[in-house]
């Protein structure tokens, strides 16, 4: 019915997806490990994973659509893995275990999310994305690293505690071997990035949808693999502060990260469809987690009845997003 590009759009969007996943996964892996060998703290290892590493997906997916000239892949992509992190990720993370939320997160890592949250709402006002904003984001990226440091360092920051994985794969490797899961874990990231653009592009020209939908959706989605792994791993430790850390981190990255270098290597311009519905129910679900956490007076517990509102919240948001197509 769509021709005979769909099978192989098919293909390469879901191998550029699994691709996507694991290369991250090695790479954050290799990279904790090899700097535990050089003697850098712990504390910083954990800043790195959990503020950098489940978003470099959607940092080098994002760079490479905006350098390609798809900004619409580019912002669904940031906005989309925000809406999905809440909707999809922590309500997959809540039916497997309820999620407390302590009050230190709440007054903390919470209340600077919804900050940077406005902040970034001020720069979409004129419906543009230039260097300059794209550089005052990734200012506000290395501000939240050395804010999460000195809060770590001080003894507060939920959001960093027990961010090291108890076992990994990368322990028992020499420093050689590394090295190259490093530059490999880059290269593969590079290619599956490339190859995740290009059949995401052809698959919205195809089927009829604007970029920004796919990215809102498809990309979004397979970005955000890395927090659900990390979500479902932390609540059967029983790390409920890194399950909601982890995400908070992620969104925040995400806002101020993801758009700053898709901004930083290539301007780009975007509809009010964006600011005012996309950018809007991100807001809303971000407030839905305040409110179901305190709902009947249980305040700070986030349960499977509260999952299942998130889970439909999202899944009623992204099939409005196909019938409209834009």
């Amino acid at each position: 019915m769509f021709g005979s590009q769909l099978p192989l759009l098919l293909i390469v969007l879901i191998a550029s997806l699994g691709l996507l996943a694991w290369s991250a996964d090695r790479f954050i892996d290799a990279a904790a490990t090899a700097a535990g060998r050089l003697g850098v703290s712990s504390l910083l290892i954990g800043i790195f994973v959990i503020g950098i590493g489940t978003s470099l997906p959607e940092m080098m997916v994002s760079a490479l659509a905006a350098y390609e000239g798809s900004p619409g892949i580019a912002l669904g992509n940031a906005l989309g893995s925000n809406i999905a992190n809440i909707g999809l990720i922590l309500g997959i993370t809540c039916i497997i275990a309820p999620i407390l939320l302590p009050q230190g997160i709440i007054a903390r890592e919470y209340r600077l999310l919804l900050f940077v949250t406005a902040g970034v709402a001020l720069l979409m006002v004129n419906q543009h994305f230039s260097r300059l904003d794209g550089a005052v984001l990734l200012i506000g990226m290395i501000g939240v690293l050395i804010w999460l440091f000195i809060e770590a360092k001080r003894g507060g920051a939920d959001i960093v505690r027990e961010a090291q994985p108890e076992t990994s794969e990368a322990a028992g490797q020499p420093m050689r071997t590394l090295l190259l899961w490093l530059v490999g874990g880059l290269i593969l990231l590079l290619v599956s990035s490339q190859g995740l653009v290009w059949s995401a592009s052809g698959l919205a020209r195809l089927i009829g949808v604007s970029e920004l939908v796919i990215g809102l959706s498809i990309v979004a989605i397979g970005t955000s693999l890395p927090e659900l792994a990390a979500g479902i791993a932390s609540v059967r430790r029983g790390h409920n502060n890194l399950a909601i850390g982890n995400i908070i981190g992620s969104c925040i990255f995400n806002l101020l990260g993801v758009l700053g270098i898709a901004a930083l290597i290539q301007p780009f311009s975007f509809s009010g469809v964006s600011l005012i519905r996309d950018y809007g129910i991100m807001v809303v679900f971000f407030l839905a987690v305040l409110l179901l956490g305190g709902r009947f007076g249980q305040r700070g517990q986030l349960g499977r009845a509260d999952a299942v509102v998130l889970l439909v919240g999202y899944v009623v948001y992204q099939a409005l997003l196909f019938l409209v197509g834009e």
